[in-house]
């Protein structure tokens, strides 16, 4: 893989700029849908059973899509591929607004998670690049710009949504926005483009065996972030018996705390490593889901899940990088651990309420809990062996050292 030959340190922060950039965009694409979903429904006219069927699709389409942004980044570059991955990805905002029926918004649905995938691979392999270059971790924050731009998707949807807005405009309107500051982004980004000599990556080949211990840390991590997210404030509301206004409030704060530790995670990860830096984490995440089921206290349980979300927040970025480096191809082991991120994410909502309906929710927290514990004892896989070759800031578990 040719790199960029200009690195100076001006270059490489440009870059980082630019790739974080792309995250917040990428994030922003993911808020602005979520918040209208309710719109869609009543527009396609779906009961709560196909609607689920329906979001289910997005992440289909992620699973098949997503092995193919390796290959089509060495044909036309990381660059010119991320530019045109993010153009499909806010473009495809506008497609589920238009489905009138079930068939449609599934078609829809399949294509935007297909593009939401391949971008993601092809951002996350730029983002290990440049933490690579930069000699420090950096990819806690970019994931954190991710989070900072769904938050701001959210809340513009939200605005729309209380304006009584057509989703079809809004979403028409935020796509326009989002692919032009996506355009703009993508062109700082740094550039790798495959050699001549290299073999062009297969279409779809299943991710090495590292890539797959690694996507199991990321599902431990993901299944607990989506669990908390969804059913924090219904936990809440059903099992301690708080109104409405605390229930909410429970999930925008996990939400916050998420954004706020990714942003600050890099500094942790440089001074302690990532295997360091994941163990502590899912102690306190497990600390956190102990208070969560053994503490029947509204506060309490608050407290639990900002703990949680604390424990959890740094470990998917780790993930990502320490995928791209337990091998020669970066991109297909990204996507292998996306893959298996993105179906936690998919099982979680559904895997909790079915243990809550077999038992109870203190229950599906206590699975949770197990989780953290099984993310904690298994955070050495973070640490694969290294490229020869290539950085490995984020994978040792000492402070590293600022290249030149």
């Amino acid at each position: 893989m040719t790199r960029e030959p200009d690195l100076s340190p001006a270059r490489l922060r440009h870059a980082r700029f630019a790739i974080a950039a792309v995250f917040c965009v990428h994030g922003a694409v993911t808020g602005s849908f979520a918040t209208r979903i309710p719109w869609i429904q009543e527009h396609a006219q779906l009961g709560a059973g196909t609607l689920g069927l329906a979001l289910a699709f997005p992440a289909l389409g992620a699973a098949l899509a997503m092995p193919l942004a390796g290959r089509i980044s060495h044909r036309y570059g990381a660059r010119a591929a991320l530019r045109g991955l993010l153009a499909l990805w806010t473009l495809s905002l506008i497609l589920p607004g238009l489905a009138p029926n079930l068939p449609a918004l599934c078609c829809a649905l399949l294509v935007y998670g297909a593009t939401a995938g391949m971008s993601d691979v092809a951002m996350n392999a730029l983002g290990v690049e440049t933490e690579n270059r930069l000699g420090r971790s950096v990819m806690s924050s970019l994931h954190g710009m991710w989070s900072v731009g769904a938050l701001l998707g959210s809340a513009a949807g939200t605005a729309a949504a209380h304006a009584g807005a057509d989703a079809r405009l809004h979403h028409l309107i935020a796509a326009a926005a989002l692919t032009a500051a996506g355009l703009l982004a993508v062109r700082g980004v740094l550039d790798l483009r495959g050699g001549r000599e290299e073999p062009a990556p297969p279409r779809f080949a299943r991710p090495p065996r590292t890539a797959l211990l690694i996507g199991g840390v990321g599902f431990c991590a993901v299944f607990a972030e989506g669990a908390s997210l969804d059913w924090s404030g219904v936990f809440l509301r059903d099992v301690l018996g708080t109104g409405a206004g605390p229930a909410a409030a429970s999930t925008t704060a996990f939400a916050l705390t998420m954004a706020l530790a990714r942003l600050a995670g890099d500094r942790v990860v440089d001074r302690f490593g990532a295997v360091r830096t994941v163990r502590a984490g899912g102690v306190l995440a497990v600390a956190g889901g102990l208070v969560v089921v053994g503490v029947r206290h509204p506060a309490a349980a608050m407290a639990g899940f900002a703990m949680i979300g604390l424990g959890i927040a740094v470990v998917v970025p780790l993930a990502f990088a320490a995928a791209a480096r337990s091998g020669p191809a970066p991109a297909q082991a990204i996507a292998g651990v996306a893959t298996i991120t993105y179906t936690s994410g998919l099982i979680a909502p559904s895997a909790i309420g079915a243990v809550a309906d077999a038992s109870s929710l203190v229950a599906s927290f206590g699975l949770v809990t197990l989780l953290a514990c099984v993310l904690t004892a298994a955070a050495g896989v973070l640490r694969p062996e290294p490229v020869p070759g290539a950085g490995d800031p984020a994978n040792r578990d000492e402070p590293a050292p600022i290249r030149p």
